[in-house]
């Protein structure tokens, strides 16, 4: 058992590494490129910063946990609420924060010439207000007596207790709060999937303000598979969790540790996988980032590139103009003359 807890522990210390850098490295991008700032950008915005708090606040807790075999969160005291109470928050945020980005991304393709009416600035700002609402309201229900947080011991981690006592709140929390949404995100990435097919089959022409040029089907099967993946990660990595909570809820006995365990880091990992799926994998961030890493690049090679050649030619450009300054130098110039 000691080595399973090791590899839970890597695998956690991994994921909070990668979902730190990745989200980190999306807020660089929009800080440092004016044309990812969309009028629809707050979306991606409010998922990246949901899962960096996440990798930032609850995971490194985790790890703690599971190195020392307890902490501040390990029973089901004050500090335990707070961290179950901030795990449900940020997570039904970020649930909620991809369904709309998936739904902006929807009515971009299906409805070209409607979006800009269909989708505003105002609009995101009272869809952001209402999911945020939405999410504080589910994740303090049980301050409220309606449900409870609780130590998981086989998890260690802080979550809500999914027993036969809570039977209402956790279908409600689990049916709403996480089956609802990704079932939503799984069909609009399937009815994208379906358009660009369609297209495929048709072919394509894309014009510009020069001149028209044909899409070959190529290129809408490679952008299909991204899609493929946007459209079944979230299953993958949520199916286990919802079925053990499911099974904890109607019968008495728990659910194995390491099914446990292998479900709760599958949770964990969205947070890692959400900026390089939903965004960093799109045709416009790529581009970002291959122009920040030009430019890194080009910091680097200017800092590692040694000035003494340039002060050499300098010194040779001088030599000349005093040898041209020379009598003798001048005479045998004028004798050739």
């Amino acid at each position: 058992m000691q080595a399973i807890l090791a590899l839970y522990t890597s695998l956690m210390i991994i994921t909070c590494i990668g979902t730190v850098g990745a989200n980190v490295l999306l807020l660089v991008l929009f800080a440092s490129h004016v044309k990812l700032r969309t009028d629809t950008w707050a979306l991606t915005l409010n998922l990246s910063v949901c899962d960096m708090i996440f990798g930032i606040s609850i995971i490194p807790v985790v790890i703690y946990n599971s190195l020392f075999e307890g902490g501040i969160a390990s029973k089901s005291g004050f500090a335990c609420q707070i961290t179950g109470c901030l795990f449900v928050l940020l997570q039904l945020a970020s649930l909620n924060s991809l369904v709309w980005a998936t739904v902006d991304k929807f009515a971009e393709i299906c409805f070209p010439l409607r979006y800009a009416q269909l989708i505003t600035k105002r609009r995101i700002s009272i869809i952001l207000g209402i999911l945020w609402i939405y999410a504080v309201v589910v994740a303090v229900l049980p301050f409220m007596g309606f449900g409870q947080y609780q130590f998981s011991g086989h998890v260690y981690m802080c979550l809500p207790s999914f027993e036969s006592s809570t039977t209402v709140y956790s279908i409600l929390v689990l049916s709403v709060g996480v089956i609802a949404p990704i079932t939503g995100t799984s069909v609009l990435y399937l009815s994208i999937i379906h358009i660009a097919r369609y297209q495929a089959k048709r072919g394509t022409f894309v014009c510009n303000d020069q001149h028209c040029y044909y899409v070959p089907i190529r290129s809408y099967f490679r952008n299909t598979l991204v899609l493929i993946v946007s459209a079944f990660y979230l299953l993958v990595c949520w199916i286990p969790s919802v079925t053990i909570s499911f099974y904890e809820t109607f019968y008495t006995s728990e659910a194995p540790q390491i099914a446990k365990m292998v479900s709760m880091w599958l949770v964990v990992l969205t947070t890692s996988l959400n900026p390089w799926i939903n965004s960093l994998a799109q045709r416009n961030y790529r581009k970002a980032l291959r122009e920040s890493w030009r430019k890194v690049k080009r910091i680097f090679e200017s800092l590692g590139s040694s000035p003494e050649p340039q002060n050499d030619n300098n010194e040779g450009q001088s030599s000349n103009q005093s040898n041209q300054c020379l009598p003798g130098h001048n005479t045998q110039s004028l004798s050739q003359t």
